[in-house]
């Protein structure tokens, strides 16, 4: 596999639809460095994991050698963006979002690489364009093509009121694209008016149509709704490493691999290995422990990731766990320990019959957890309280 082919299938990971894929793939076999282009309204302080798939995205054009370009809309956040709303949203004022852009920037950081990093606002370019130039920006689509879009389309058959200032969003969103003469623009699945609407307006000013990336929508806490601030599912990367970690082991197991393979940096080969071993008996939470850590780290620190560790074990096991535990290194057959054997060796049990015996009644809890297998797998290098019944703990740590 060449090198194109693999940055290629590293770009395409997560993604929900690539229009047009042999594009994008033409584009990079060009061996020029793209364009990449993403924009973020900042309509709130601050950001939440939900935004971040898209600046993981970028992270990855960046990291193969192209120009990224983060874009805040101050522009068109004073419109609102009319995507999936029923109702026409408040437009925010000039210094709400100056305020909110400014807190944008410091965040974006802690992913992007800032020597690298191209920021934009997009008043720069529309507050030239003037009101004569808008009018004409407005010629160039009819209100019956506005009204392809489903939600426009829902609130008119419903009675919703729609503005008129709504159906400049695509417009704008789309000259920004023609400003920035980009060749690469990332938006969510739910842009994809907006996003065609990019490469349409290029193409009528004679530039090459840039190349739609739509990532999905990444749900939130609830497994169900997108992540949203207002919805109260988010996690945001300004929040506490404790609040962040007690949100991240909230999530199902099913969503873990969600969240794997749209925020961690890890290459999707470690990911597969993970799900094997999960599949194999190791407890999923060992492995959403890790997914947490891994995300703490990134918009804290490592030592910041450790201790909201610790104190998530201390604090759903107080009250129920003694002051001093009995701490006990147990070595492992080939990196792995089945937890029956776990606790005989830790003195926690008489027998593995014994210890089968107590999972089954759910007398069995690591770091608080009840477990319902006997016989998953602990791998080497993890430490975790491991408690049978009321009274017997120990603080096992696998070699």
């Amino acid at each position: 596999m060449t090198d194109i082919n693999q940055a290629f299938t590293e770009l395409k990971r997560g993604a929900e639809e690539i229009l047009l894929e042999d594009e994008l793939l033409d584009k990079l076999k060009s061996g020029k460095p793209l364009k990449i282009k993403a924009g973020f309204d900042p309509t709130a302080p601050d950001l939440h994991l939900g935004h971040t798939v898209l600046i993981n995205k970028l992270r990855q054009f960046q990291q193969l050698g192209h120009d990224v370009i983060f874009l805040i809309g101050d522009f068109t956040g004073m419109i609102g963006d009319p995507t999936g709303k029923n109702v026409t949203r408040k437009p925010l004022s000039r210094e709400d979002v100056l305020a909110n852009a400014q807190t944008y920037k410091e965040q974006v950081f802690k992913i992007l690489d800032p020597q690298k990093t191209r920021v934009e606002f997009n008043s720069t370019w529309m507050e030239k364009l003037g009101s004569a130039g808008m009018l004409k920006l407005a010629a160039r689509q009819t209100v019956a093509r506005m009204m392809e879009r489903d939600d426009f389309k829902k609130r008119f058959k419903e009675g919703q009121s729609i503005a008129i200032h709504e159906f400049m969003y695509p417009l704008v969103q789309g000259w920004d694209s023609v400003a920035l003469e980009a060749d690469v623009e990332l938006g969510g699945t739910d842009q994809k008016f907006n996003l065609l609407m990019g490469r349409e307006l290029q193409k009528s000013e004679g530039q090459r149509p840039q190349t739609v990336l739509m990532m999905p929508l990444l749900e939130g806490l609830d497994g169900v709704q997108k992540m949203s601030k207002s919805l109260g599912n988010y996690i945001g990367i300004t929040d506490t490493p404790n609040d962040m970690f007690g949100k991240m082991m909230s999530i199902s197991d099913d969503l873990m691999w969600r969240y794997y393979d749209l925020l961690s940096f890890r290459p999707t080969t470690e990911i597969d290995a993970l799900k094997q071993q999960v599949a194999d008996g190791r407890n999923p939470r060992d492995v959403k422990i890790e997914l947490a850590k891994e995300i703490i780290a990134r918009f804290h620190s490592e030592d910041d990731a450790q201790a909201a560790h610790n104190e998530f074990i201390n604090r759903f096991q107080k009250g129920a766990m003694p002051d001093n535990i009995e701490e006990k290194e147990l070595a492992t057959e080939g990196g792995e320990l089945v937890l029956a054997n776990l606790l005989k060796e830790a003195g926690l049990v008489a027998s593995t019959s014994d210890a089968m015996r107590m999972v089954k009644q759910g007398a069995v809890k690591i770091d608080g957890e009840k477990v319902a297998d006997a016989k998953q797998v602990c791998l080497a290098g993890s430490t975790a309280v491991y408690q049978v019944g009321k009274r017997k703990f120990a603080k096992v740590t696998l070699v």
